[in-house]
């Protein structure tokens, strides 16, 4: 586990990204749902061909131990529909390795179910310097890469040349289901929230752009891609 300090990126830039929305001012509903793992060997660790009921109800054959955050993700985007009754959803995290090749070191990997929300994600990266760049969301032919004989489905891919980081973001949309009437934005960020070992501090600034409109801070109200309230 030496150097993987990194992998808690996602959960960092949620949580500051929420400190600084609260103190700018925002406007709406919001809550930070954290979706920690921990990398530790153990009696009560996840072991190979376990199959594990998630909060959504969907069980998961695990294929994969070291595919254990979209575990956590997946149960933490349930808990926000069925509980905190959320119409917009976004996760960040380190996910996969397979961003970096995707969309390389300096954009983040966007998943979406809205084309609106891809364009909005560049703009508000150009806008603070944190970027992102769209991968495919295609759960219809992408989505059976997880098929299990024995589970709703498996936690890692069959095919691993197969649109790799668009296919992680699917399997936490899936406990939310593809029918989600509302917003979904998956934000894949392994490579951008390191260099050389030291964090970027990546995530805090896109958010707080992305969602500029909903604050009372003037300066990120100009930053929004977003001109008008979005509907419920």
């Amino acid at each position: 586990m030496p150097s993987m300090k990194g992998d808690c990126g996602g959960a960092a830039a949620i949580l500051n990204a929420f400190y600084v929305a609260v103190k700018a001012g925002f406007k709406e509903n919001l809550h930070a749902v954290l979706c920690l793992a921990e990398n530790s060997v153990g009696p009560l660790s996840t072991r190979p061909d376990d199959v594990i009921t998630m909060y959504s109800g969907k069980s998961v054959e695990v294929n994969n131990t070291d595919a254990e955050g979209r575990l956590v993700l997946g149960d933490g985007v349930a808990y926000a529909k069925k509980d905190l009754g959320a119409s917009i959803i976004v996760d960040m995290a380190t996910l996969t390795g397979a961003q970096g090749i995707a969309t390389g070191k300096y954009h983040a990997a966007i998943l979406t179910n809205s084309e609106a929300w891809e364009g909005y994600a560049r703009k508000a990266g150009n806008a603070c310097g944190e970027l992102t760049f769209p991968i495919v969301f295609a759960p219809e032919l992408h989505f059976s890469q997880f098929n299990s004989p024995i589970a709703d489905m498996k936690n890692s891919v069959a095919d691993r040349e197969n649109a790799l980081a668009s296919c992680a973001g699917l399997f936490i949309m899936s406990h939310i289901g593809f029918d989600f009437p509302g917003l979904f934005v998956h934000i894949d960020m392994a490579s951008p929230v390191s260099i050389s070992e030291r964090a970027t501090g990546y995530g805090v600034g896109l958010l707080n752009t992305m969602f500029g409109h909903y604050s009372s801070n003037e300066m990120l109200k100009s930053l929004s891609p977003i001109t008008e309230y979005l509907p419920d």
